[in-house]
């Protein structure tokens, strides 16, 4: 019997398409511990928002979700670009990088944050595990330690 020829790449680790190593410092972040930053993030901005904007709107209300949302974004587009990670994903050891070896740019990094705020392309990811947030921008999601 003949043996039917895998398209290339196929069998490859994830990661390798891109040029990232299949485990450890560098490799492509699984979508649990991406999630769990995003959660952290969130989390964080729902507590800043509730300093900020004290009982002006109760918790739930469209003005506290709308601030809350403000603030995670302001807080993951700079410390993304700032400092390659936002505030979860430097707790969980992640960081956000540009695929072609360049810094990562502040359209970039803004860019990339809109479009974690419309949640969807966040959650459409390819066989790497790559959202289509990152795709768009050409970045990734890797483990940093």
């Amino acid at each position: 019997m003949a043996r039917v020829a895998e398209p290339a790449g196929a069998l490859a680790p994830r990661g390798a398409r891109i040029g990232l190593p299949a485990t450890g410092r560098g490799s492509l972040a699984g979508f649990g511990h991406r999630l769990a930053a995003v959660t952290l993030d969130w989390l964080a901005s729902i507590l800043v928002t509730a300093l900020v904007v004290g009982d002006r709107w109760a918790y739930g209300s469209t003005g506290h979700s709308i601030v809350t949302l403000g603030v995670f974004a302001v807080e993951v587009f700079l410390l993304t670009w700032l400092g390659g990670a936002s505030f979860g994903q430097r707790l969980l050891g992640l960081a956000v990088v540009s695929l072609g070896g360049r810094r990562l740019t502040a359209w970039r990094a803004f860019v990339r944050t809109l479009l974690l705020c419309l949640v969807v392309p966040a959650l459409v990811w390819d066989r790497d595990g790559r959202g289509l947030h990152d795709r768009a921008v050409d970045t990734a999601v890797v483990c940093s330690r």
